[in-house]
Formats: structure tokens, sequence, C-alpha cells
């Protein structure tokens, strides 16, 4: 029994399996994306999704679909399914899909007549491939199956259409073809572990539509290119498997490839496991380099969301390498005091005020778990110094302590800190001055720095920065807390004081640096739980603010505004698990639990087997935004650590 389940009425409810989707990468930088029944419902849907660092150093849609149609006494059968306009699905071959298994890998089971076939997708861990196996169960007669690959060849965040300069010519290959649409691009090399008949009859497919572009707002018709076919009998128990990668293989390797990558997969038969093989996928390897890629389909790197789910996404699973690796990827990167939140290189945007806050907080984490103070001084020590003097003596977007310690950062029309999104030019919540969560995480860096320096002897570094932290303190409690209200303004900004209630305060109540009291923070977590706190995850504004809105949908524009004005965002929800643990111990366990377990439920909802990136403020709290955010699933999971810490100090 899986543990991933989907019966046949589910799966043949298009309502109910095209807002199901897969995904699955690899540490090349690959991916393949789709949805329950292989119905693509985004631009960023394909079976073999991969960098091309020749073209634009971004991610290209390769192949798009493999249409597969059973042949059985001159009749076709066809297994595929597309949008086409007036709401039309053709083929319907999701009406043929008897059962969706889970383990050891995803896999679909389709009834034609007597036929029973069995179609396993695996994405090759290290190379840029998609593996697709079909195994004959059932047949009482002869059966061929032909197969159709539809091609794209086109920047993941664009729509193509047919054209003439698509090159139509072909390759003949061992037990395949080799097609490159245009100049440029890399060849994609299609091959069976059985040799095949290859039918060459170019043609486009027109007007494919993408609902999911359509709802966001988006173009969402793309023509697809199909080059020809391929065809060949199958007998029953017999498994052939399909290739499609950037390099040419032999056929007779294909079955060892496939069954050396089932062996080294960690089994989805499990809420953890499944969050691990998520986490696991969002890390990406380029040479030296390892980067976290911050959600899926459709972010690259994002500076603040690496640092804030590395810890979740490699120390929570056990893999301290990789977060070192992260860490010395990222540190070599620094410019100045400030790190690349998007890009690379020439093309990096430095404006977040917070990544290199969160930097210090992520070799916290890394700290406690190899508690080796000297390699982390001798690693460390100097960016992290690099990055207080910048941020003490002033740096880019007008950031810089003011002479009462605390750190006040923005410029019109910027929007610095995590809650960044921008509508017609204008940040949404601009947060100019003195942001509550900044100066949280700017007092536990230097608290933490200190510790480091006095650990190692560092007795000048001791001397320059020992009298800021008293100073922080009561500025801190100063200017943003509120006995009467029992909560931290969100920020301040001179004589204005922003006293919505948001989460970004809850920061301040998890770190071990923290300027506030324990009463302080029980106060401010009563607030939190009582207007914030919801199944999913905290909203980013409490209903009771006017501006509030608590359903995340509509275009660009319309998300845009709802992003940080009431959406919930799961990854709070660690900040708030671990500020509660601390002020409510082992009796906080069963209220920690029950919202950790809670997001079991999603497993099969959206991103199966992941964690979407954000919920609708209002109930039922429908998920949005990408079907599995590098950031949920890291704090999810180090929820899932903190509960195991404190039950062994019940234990104990």
């Amino acid at each position: 029994m899986s543990y991933i389940k989907f019966d046949k009425t589910q799966l043949i409810n298009l309502e109910y399996s095209l807002k199901r989707e897969l995904i699955r990468s690899n540490r090349a930088g690959s991916y393949a994306s789709t949805t329950l029944v292989c119905c693509n419902t985004r631009k960023y849907h394909g079976l073999l999704v991969c960098p091309m660092p020749e073209i634009d150093n971004d991610l290209h849609v390769m192949l798009s679909t493999f249409d597969e149609t059973i042949v059985q006494h001159g009749a076709e059968f066809n297994l595929a399914i597309h949008k086409y306009p007036g709401g039309v699905y053709s083929p319907k071959g999701h009406k043929y899909v008897r059962d969706y298994i889970t383990e050891p890998i995803h896999a679909i089971i389709y009834r034609v007549g007597g036929v029973v076939l069995k179609k396993e997708m695996f994405l090759v861990h290290d190379d840029a491939r998609i593996l697709i196996k079909y195994t004959l169960l059932e047949a009482h007669s002869p059966t061929k199956i032909k197969f159709k690959p539809l091609l794209a060849f086109r920047n993941y965040h664009k729509l193509t259409r047919s054209n003439l300069f698509v090159n139509t010519k072909y390759k003949k290959i061992q037990n395949g073809v080799a097609v490159k649409m245009y100049q440029g691009y890399k060849t994609l090399y299609m091959q069976f572990s059985k040799a095949p008949e290859y039918v060459h009859v170019p043609n486009w497919y027109y007007n494919v539509e993408y609902s999911e572009e359509q709802e966001r707002g988006y173009e969402y018709q793309e023509d697809l290119y199909a080059p020809g076919y391929f065809e060949m009998s199958i007998k029953k128990d017999e498994s052939i498997i399909f290739s499609a990668g950037l390099s040419e293989v032999s056929p007779r390797s294909l079955k060892k490839r496939f069954t050396d990558g089932l062996e080294k997969r960690i089994p989805g038969n499990s809420f953890t496991n499944c969050l691990t093989n998520s986490a696991q996928q969002f890390l990406v390897r380029n040479g030296r380099k390892t980067e976290v890629i911050a959600g899926f389909p459709w972010f690259g790197r994002w500076g603040r969301d690496t640092f804030i789910a590395l810890p979740g996404l490699t120390l929570a699973i056990g893999d301290i390498q990789s977060c070192k690796s992260v860490l010395d990827t990222m540190s070599a990167e620094l410019k100045g005091s400030l790190f690349p939140n998007i890009g690379h290189g020439s093309n990096a945007a430095l404006n977040s005020v917070d990544a290199p806050l969160w930097y210090f907080w992520a070799i916290q984490q890394y700290q406690q778990a190899i508690k080796d103070d000297a390699t982390i001084w001798k690693d460390y020590g100097k960016k992290m110094l690099q990055i207080l003097a910048g941020y003490r003596d002033g740096t880019s977007y007008n950031i810089k302590m003011h002479d009462n310690g605390l750190i006040y950062a923005g410029e019109p029309g910027k929007a610095l800190t995590w809650m960044d999104a921008v509508v017609f030019g204008k940040p949404v919540t601009p947060r100019m001055g003195y942001d509550v969560e900044i100066n949280a995480l700017w007092y536990n860096a230097i608290c933490f720095t200190l510790e480091l320096a006095q650990k190692n002897g560092d007795k000048k570094v001791v001397s320059e920065w020992i009298d800021l932290p008293p100073r922080i303190l009561d500025s801190f409690n100063n200017e943003f807390w509120s006995e009467k209200k029992g909560y931290l303004a969100d920020y301040v900004d001179g004589d204005y004081i922003d006293w919505s209630v948001r989460p970004n305060q809850v920061i301040a109540t998890s770190l071990k640096y923290s300027p506030i009291s324990d009463d302080i923070k029980k106060s401010i977590l009563d607030v939190v739980e009582s207007e914030l706190l919801t199944p999913k995850g905290l909203r980013t504004l409490s209903p009771k603010n006017p501006q509030y809105i608590g359903v995340y949908s509509g275009n660009q524009e319309s998300r845009d505004y709802a992003y940080h004005q009431g959406t919930v965002w799961p990854w709070l929800l660690g900040h708030y698990a671990e500020g509660y643990l601390k002020i409510h111990g082992k009796g906080g366990l069963s209220h920690i639990e029950k919202l950790y377990l809670g997001f079991e439920e999603d497993m099969t909802v959206h991103g199966v087997g992941s964690i979407s990136e954000v919920y609708d403020g209002d109930p039922p709290h429908l998920p949005g935004g990408t079907i599995s955010q590098a950031w949920s699933v890291s704090e999810i999971l180090r929820i899932g650590k903190l509960i195991e810490k404190y039950k062994k100090m019940k234990n104990s």
C-alpha cells in the first residue's frame, strides 16, 4: 500500500487531478514536472527542463511531453491529454488511467481493454536526462506502442510559436534519433533500450493551452513541435526504457541506469521521507559550487531564501557537508557587506538587507551541528566582520547603523526586506526605517560574533564590538515594544511607528540572542497565535487590519498585493515553533506537534510530496505560489527536529 494514494475516480476527474502536480529535480539543475495525468497546465511543465548556459544561463523546456498510443487489432488508443481552446481536451487519455503508485517511484497504470500498461518516470541524479520505463503487465493480443515527442526548445519563462526557423532535420543514432530545433541549443538525444521504428513526419501542434498560466493572467497558448513518432511491439511482462537527454548513451546501459537510480532514492513511504526527498531536490551542484533553488518550478537561487532554508534542508536531515558547501559557495559571492539576492556576477541584485543577517543565523545553526568554534571562526569570521562593519559604517540602499545602535534601511521605491512585492513600480509594504526582524537579527549577529571571538581569543574584535549589544537592546525595546499593545511594532521611521500586527516580530522570539525578555516573547506569541496563526503558517497581516487580503489569486498584480497583506507563509512557523517551545517548554509540544502533523495532508495536494510556497489567509487556506518551496519544506523539517529535541528532554 503506497503512502501517497489516489483512486481511479480522483485521477479521471480533471478538476482534481490537474491541480495535483509532480516535481522531480536533480543535482545537475534539471527538473521534470507535470500533473498526475501528464497533462501540462503550466509553461514550466516539461519532462526535461534543463540549464542552457550557452544561451542565457537559464532553464529551458526541451521535451515538453511524450505521448503514448496503444495499438491493437489496428485500433489506436491514445494515452495522452492536452488542452486546446474552448476547454477542449484531446486526446482524452486520462480516461484510461486506473491507478497511481508512488513507490518506489511515481508510476501510472493505464488499462485499455485487456491491455494494462505501467509507466514509471525517473530523472537521473547527476545528468540532464529523464528515463521512462514502460512495462506491459497484461495483454491478450499482439500489442504495439507509438511514442510521439512534443518539443519546445525555449526558455521556461516564455512560450513558443510555430516558425520557419526550426531545424526539421534529424540524425539517426543507436535505437533513436537526435534533434536540435534551433542553433545555439544543445542536441536532444531520444533513445530506447529496444530498437524502434522511427517515422519522420515534422508537424506542429497548435494552441496547446496551459490553464494555470491563464488563471495567473499570463500568456497561456503555445505551439509544440513533433518531429515524428517511434513505434515498436511489446510483449506481456516486457519492459522498455526511453531516454531523453543532452548526450547520447548506450541503449544497453538504460536498464542498469534505471535500476541504479532507484537504489539511491529514499522511499517516499512516510511524511518524513517525503520531506527529506523534497529537501534534497533544492540543492544543485555545479563544479565546486552548491546552491539552493528557492522554489519549483519557476524560482532560481535567492540569497535570502538560501540562508533561511539551508539549516532545514541540510542539517535537519543530517547532511552537514552540503550545508558547509552552500555556505562556502555563498561566502565567495559576498560583495562588500551584501550578498546577491538574485542573479550572479555582474547581473547580481544586492537588494536584500536581511540576507547577510540570515547568513549569521545559518552559520549559527551549522556551529551547533559541528561544535567546532575554531573552524567556524577560521572559515567565516572575516566575512562576518566584513558584513558587520559595512552595516555599521553604511552601505548601499541607505543601510546604516544609527547612533542608537539600530540598523536603518531603505530608499523610496525600494523593498529590501523579505516583504518585497512591488506593484506598478511601488513596494506594497515598503517598510523603510528600522525593521523589527532586521534589528533582532542584527543584535543576534553581533552577539554571535562576540561569542566566537571570545572563544577564539580574538581580543581586538571583542573590544571593538563589546559595547554595542547593550545599546541595541535598550534602543530595540524603546523603539519597538508597547506594553499597552502587548506586541512589537513592525517598523519605525522617524516619528512614524507601524503597529500593524505582522509576523516579522516572531523572529525576535526564536533567536539564540534575542533583544527581548521572556515576558515580552510570551506576549508577542499570544498576539501572533490569536491573529496570525493558521494550520498552514502565519498570516502576513492580521485580518483585523483594513488592508488585509485573505485570498491569494488572480493576475500578477492581484497576487502581489495579497502576497504580504494576509497571505499565509509556512516558513514562518519554524520561528513561531522555536519561540513557542522556548517559552512553554515541554508543555508546548502538543500544540507544535499538531501544527507539524497538519502538513501531512499536503503530501497529496498541489505539489505531491512537498509543501507549497503560500496559502490563502482565509479558510480553507488553499495552497498557491510554487508547488514546492525550499523554506516551506525546510522549516517544517526543522520543526520536526525541534519536536524530537524537546521529546528527548521530556524523557530525560
